[in-house]
């Protein structure tokens, strides 16, 4: 009895220091933390679930998306930690797959024109379909369009776009919900009747078009969010390195927009001219929901 216990007290030594070593968020050489290993195993993958739909493709004069990245990469916790973080890979690029399937191309912008940032770690390497896009977008993401020259120069030309897309990923949480230009962007297009795409923590940047006491123009939308709730949780098995200094959903509820989920999971909804999804899980529902209702709106 007494080699029994002394053998379960040594498992539950051995597993306790295993739980802890693989909950621990990452440290990185510039001193940012990464998601721990337990925490890559529950939220990425190698291979996503990418449904290669043959479209009948869009043939009109709207043909172009811009899509707004972020080009910041850490983002400060409340215990000062930096998130190792930036768009999601399968956030943005499972949604372009299908838009460009469609017929449609892209003009790719960052709030400075600083090359994109992306959470590579959560890149799925065993994907080739993502990997294509990536790599032929390869210019277009180191040298992006600067948004500020957008605003200044291409609102007059509305009747080219179809839509605005914002990809998630936490690093879509830093600056990018306070940039004036962002506003601008998403208010254009509002009111010139364009779609709006986003998922996950993208549609932090809808709290752009509030600042400066601004009416908020989302303002009794559903719309689709990654929770704060389950921001809340994930610290306690590593993915992020400690609590977040704000949320998203909360935030946009009190703006008045109405959250239509409450896990992160595949919800997907349209409401209006507004097209949005729950989390990472979303991305391939985003990308149908998103080329089958712009191909039908814009015919």
């Amino acid at each position: 009895m007494k080699k029994i216990l002394i053998g379960l007290v040594g498992f539950l030594i051995v597993a306790c220091i295993a739980l802890y070593v693989t909950t621990r968020p990452k440290l990185e050489a510039d001193g940012s933390y990464s998601p721990s290993t337990l925490a890559l195993m529950l939220a990425t993958v190698q291979k996503t679930d990418f449904e290669n739909i043959a479209y009948e493709k869009y043939q009109g004069s709207k043909s172009k998306i811009l899509v707004i990245f972020t080009e910041n990469k850490d983002l400060k916790m409340q215990n000062d930690r930096l998130f190792s973080t930036g768009n999601h890979p399968i956030e943005a690029l499972l949604p372009m797959l299908h838009l460009k399937n469609a017929g449609f191309d892209f003009e790719i912008a960052t709030p400075t024109g600083k090359p994109v940032v992306f959470e590579m770690w959560a890149f799925p390497e065993e994907d080739e379909n993502v990997k294509a896009i990536y790599a032929e977008l390869q210019s277009d993401f180191k040298n992006p369009m600067n948004l500020s020259e957008f605003v200044d120069s291409s609102f007059e030309n509305s009747e080219s776009y179809a839509a605005v897309f914002i990809p998630g990923g936490h690093g879509a949480m830093i600056g990018i919900p306070e940039d004036r230009n962002v506003g601008k962007t998403l208010t254009w297009a509002h009111t010139n009747d364009l779609f709006t795409i986003s998922l996950c923590h993208g549609p932090g940047s809808f709290l752009s078009t509030a600042l400066d006491d601004q009416t908020f123009i989302y303002e009794g939308y559903n719309m689709a969010v990654f929770p704060d709730a389950i921001d809340k949780q994930t610290p306690m098995v590593g993915y992020l390195p400690g609590q977040m200094r704000s949320g998203v959903s909360e935030r946009l509820q009190n703006l008045g927009a109405t959250i239509v989920n409450t896990a992160s999971d595949a919800t997907v909804c349209v409401d209006r001219k507004l097209i949005t999804g729950a989390s990472p899980l979303a991305s391939n529902e985003l990308g149908k929901l998103a080329a089958n209702t712009l191909l039908k709106e814009l015919k």
